[in-house]
């Protein structure tokens, strides 16, 4: 029995939840540097906005905690807490599952998250000229908050449904 054969499915299970937590970890940064940069550009006129800026700048930092919960949903799922030695066992196919369903939300957060920073970015615009309506901003935000939300929808059905 080769290597592949003994651990490929585990290792692609592993692959698929490491890229779940990873990529939108990387996204998250990525948006929420955005909306930082944009941010202290208005911090440095009017320091009195820092907690409607926060706010901006903290959302697109949610789709890293969404693809750490589909990192945490999966590997609970392979068995890999629970002490289960029968997650090394894992087929290849069992590990092109969680693999597959893995990849929305590693993905969908990857690239929401950096859209939802120029989004905050802009939003902070809005803040800046406009301080009656950053709600407006908010809005905007969450219209592509909620493609991440669906992103790890979609993550976590194929989860479930893997056993």
């Amino acid at each position: 029995m080769g290597f592949f054969e003994a651990f490929g499915g585990l290792a692609l299970a592993l692959l698929g939840a490491g890229l779940a937590a990873v990529l939108p970890g990387i996204g998250s940064a990525k948006g929420t540097g955005i909306a930082g940069e944009a941010g202290t550009g208005l911090l440095c006129q009017d320091p009195t906005k820092f907690g409607k800026v926060m706010i901006l700048q903290v959302i697109p930092g949610t789709q890293g905690l969404y693809g750490l919960v589909v990192w945490f949903f999966a590997i609970f799922s392979m068995g890999l807490l629970s002490g289960d030695t029968s997650a090394f066992d894992m087929t290849v196919q069992e590990g092109l599952r969680y693999f597959a369903a893995c990849i929305p939300m590693a993905l969908g957060g990857l690239f929401s998250a950096i859209a939802q920073g120029r989004v905050a970015a802009g939003s902070i615009n809005i803040l800046a000229k406009k301080p009656d309506d950053w709600s407006k901003g908010m809005v905007l935000c969450i219209t592509v908050e909620f493609y991440a939300i669906l992103s790890l929808l979609a993550s976590m059905l194929m989860i479930i449904n893997i056993g």
